[in-house]
């Protein structure tokens, strides 16, 4: 009886899924909760993503995530500079 254990191939993805998984680093939208967050990592079967600004992590199903659509990207952009100048003003960022 050998005790080793024998080293699998890791298994391939189901292909539906992998073409609907949004990169790293992505910000989506989580239909089920009302959030926007910032995709951390795809593990077991969920996404975890993080709020915009930093905080907890949530998981939520790949079904629930969707991406931002163009309007949506460009007003996360338009917050994200308007929070870098109020920063800047405050002296917080150089």
């Amino acid at each position: 009886m050998n005790s080793e254990k024998q080293w699998e191939a890791p298994r391939p993805g189901r292909p539906e899924l992998e073409a609907t998984r949004l990169p790293i680093g992505r910000l989506a939208h989580d239909v089920r909760r009302e959030k926007r967050g910032i995709v951390m990592d795809h593990q077991d079967g969920a996404v975890w993503l993080r709020p915009e600004g930093g905080g907890t992590e949530w998981t939520a199903r790949p079904r629930d995530v969707r991406p931002l659509n163009v309007r949506e990207q460009a007003e996360a952009l338009m917050w994200a500079r308007v929070a870098s100048a109020n920063a800047r003003s405050r002296g917080e960022v150089l």
